[in-house]
């Protein structure tokens, strides 16, 4: 598939328009309008396969089954993980999830013993998820992200559509509550991830996760405990990633 590179400026103006008239669309819209209209076969999804994926796959599925759909598997995901990627590819129908490795040649240079995670965990989500994602990215315009608002940090100011480096970030449930994840996956009967009941609200490699007292009301609360990281990197993309 070739597709022609947005501009900068085409990026930025595009995000402008796109967030001034779908401002107040549902999230159904503004995928169905993003797959169909707007970025026709230049569009897909990055899904962690976590507590909450199931909501945005479940909506990019009624819109169309055959978006490609990245699942982007660091070698050090829980057993739980891998077998939700099954259980809602299967559930919701999904045409097309792909699984994106690490290359081998940034693994023996990098983590050769796979303990890059204890020295370094942002070199470490460089390699396994930043890069992976990078490249698979290369043919497409844009890509669908399930970041939201109320998961807080980087994400309290997130908009619907970002211009992030090459690309233009689609964010269809930036607005969307706690409470509302909670109803839809209840009014839908969607599969929940096996370890969510089991103290991890949030979920991310198996290393760098850890489960969390009941009382923490923070919705990513575990990941990286201890640390002043708040992000695996796949969504603050420079242009020094792509030169590596």
């Amino acid at each position: 598939m070739v597709v022609r590179t947005l501009s900068e400026i085409e990026r930025e103006e595009a995000v402008v328009r796109l967030n001034r008239d779908y401002s107040r669309a549902s999230a159904f819209d503004v995928l169905s309008h993003s797959i169909k209209t707007e970025f026709p076969g230049k569009v897909c999804v990055v899904s962690s396969f976590g507590t909450e994926s199931a909501l945005l796959l479940h909506i990019v599925a009624q819109v169309d089954p055959n978006v490609p759909v990245f699942f982007l598997d660091t070698r050090k995901h829980f057993p739980e993980t891998d077998e939700y990627v099954g259980t809602l590819t299967g559930a919701l129908g999904l045409k097309d999830v792909r699984r994106i490795s690490p290359n081998e040649a940034h693994l023996i240079a990098d983590d050769p013993d796979g303990t890059l995670h204890e020295r370094d965990t942002d070199r470490c989500c460089y390699i396994r998820k930043t890069l992976p994602m990078v490249r698979v990215l290369q043919p497409y315009t844009a890509w669908i992200s399930g970041r939201k608002r109320f998961q807080g940090g980087e994400r309290a100011e997130l908009q619907l559509f970002e211009a992030e480096d090459k690309w233009i970030k689609i964010n269809p449930l930036h607005r969307t509550s706690q409470d509302d994840i909670r109803k839809h996956f209840d009014a839908l009967k969607l599969p929940h991830h096996p370890l969510r009941f089991n103290g991890y609200p949030s979920i991310g490699c198996a290393p760098c996760t850890s489960p969390v007292d009941e009382t923490d009301t923070d919705p990513r609360a575990g990941r990286w405990a201890g640390q002043d990281k708040s992000e695996c990197g796949i969504h603050i993309i420079d242009g020094k990633v792509i030169k590596r």
